[in-house]
């Protein structure tokens, strides 16, 4: 046998060795990313018996597979599920009574099985809790930063105990602070925080976020544009001393004749307000994450 013909046995081996492994690996890939139904999370689920499944972060969409199941947002990360009233025998004609329920967030989507459970076993969960390993990451257009991520940011701002302040406003015994400024790629966080001089609780109406004219003249057209949050860490409520909390806004630019005002306002009747004067130059000195 000449070495020539050894050497071409040789190379016809090793491609068919090559050729085997891809396909095997090609078809494991394809094996893990397809769900099927039988290795979705098996969930129980009762007539009268409401299921909340609760969202790390806030339900974009979700999908229900049978009409006999309705769902509703409590909350933005809290679905709450149950089934429609006489509508158990859809259920049945289902097969193996499942319901298979898709909830998407900002970052992932996530698919379980609903099975009917007959009442009275008290087994049937009210309450889950979305697990990261049950979950498939998405590559959501438009979604720069998740909710999660940006509270883990807030909240290392908060542990921040500084307390020269970048910007601030007194009136009618409230003071208003600008503590920090930070950003993170697509996206600024401010710090804020409310100081209550009186012995009158300040009920917060609105905070507002306006880029407007340093100097308005009867001459001219007094522009403002009004920004609204993305998120923000704590709701707005009342407060009887001191208030702090995490602002995030979209990057913007604006032209050193104008100002940012954050302008926060108190339900009537009081209605003391206050604004803060946020100039172009702290936003660029802003530190980052």
């Amino acid at each position: 046998m000449s070495l020539s013909f050894m050497r071409l046995q040789l190379f016809v081996m090793l491609a068919f060795l090559f050729s085997f492994f891809l396909s095997a690996f090609d078809a494991l890939g394809q094996q893990r990313a397809i769900s099927t139904l039988n290795n979705l999370p098996r969930i129980e689920i009762t007539s009268g018996i409401s299921l909340h499944i609760v969202s790390p972060e806030p339900i974009q969409k979700v999908d229900v597979s049978s009409h006999a199941l309705v769902g509703d947002l409590l909350e933005s990360n809290v679905l709450r599920l149950k089934i429609v009233p006489d509508s158990v025998y859809l259920l049945l004609r289902t097969p193996d009574a499942s319901v298979v329920v898709t909830v998407i967030g900002e970052t992932f989507i996530v698919q379980y099985q609903l099975c009917f459970s007959p009442p009275g076993l008290g087994l049937t969960p009210t309450l889950l809790n979305i697990s990261p390993e049950d979950c498939h990451p998405l590559d959501v257009s438009g979604v720069g930063l998740s909710t999660p991520a940006m509270k883990v940011h807030a909240l290392s701002l908060l542990k921040n105990r500084s307390t020269s302040a970048i910007r601030k406003a007194d009136g009618y015994g409230v003071c208003t602070r600008l503590n920090q400024v930070y950003t993170l790629g697509e996206y600024i966080f401010l710090d804020l925080s409310f100081e209550n001089r009186t012995g009158l609780r300040y009920s917060i109406d609105e905070l507002r976020f306006k880029v407007e004219d340093k100097k308005i003249t009867k001459a001219t057209n007094a522009q403002s544009v009004e920004i609204e949050p993305v998120w923000q860490l704590y709701p707005l409520t009342t407060f009887k001393r001191n208030f702090r909390n995490i602002f995030v806004l979209k990057k913007m630019t604006f032209p050193e004749n104008k100002l940012l005002n954050i302008e926060l306002t108190e339900k009537q009747i009081s209605g003391r307000t206050i604004t803060l004067k946020v100039k172009y130059g702290d936003i660029l000195k802003a530190d980052t994450f």
